[in-house]
């Protein structure tokens, strides 16, 4: 599913901002757009593979800004999948195909740090943070202010 589908507001409707669907304000690439419509967006990798789709968006309290896109990959209806904190800098809006892209092959997703639904880590460790982070070739915002 993508977020145009799960748009219940409108607020995307007949938006294009050169090129942009979905974008609410022009001059940036995606502009913004609401947390509710991206959960549930699939997400591929640069080779056009469904990598499984977005469950939740995880902001940081203190700074506001997102900082994960929890990933569900694998797995059949809600069975066995795994889920993934993907650092939000690691995936890019497809805007054309209306899904995210996340720039890992399936088999190096499949042996990234996980969790199941019912373990989820401690996301504000700074060594998790930072083995997630370095994992995907990311800084966090915190990291990125120092």
């Amino acid at each position: 599913m993508n977020y145009e589908e799960r748009d219940t507001y409108g607020m995307y409707k007949g938006r294009t901002n050169g090129g942009n669907v979905g974008a609410l304000h022009e001059g940036s690439h995606t502009g913004l757009m609401g947390a509710d419509t991206l959960i549930g967006t699939d997400v591929h990798n640069e080779q056009a593979d469904n990598l499984g789709e977005i469950k939740e968006i995880m902001l940081d309290m203190r700074s506001g800004r997102v900082e994960y896109a929890v990933l569900s990959f694998g797995g059949f209806l809600g069975m066995g999948e795994k889920l993934f904190a993907v650092p939000w800098g690691a995936l890019k809006l497809d805007a054309d195909h209306k899904y995210f892209v996340l720039n890992v092959d399936k088999e190096r997703l499949k042996s990234a740090p996980g969790f199941d639904k019912d373990n989820w880590p401690n996301m504000v460790d700074p060594t998790w943070a930072t083995s997630i982070h370095s994992y995907y070739g990311t800084k966090s915002y915190t990291a990125r202010a120092m």
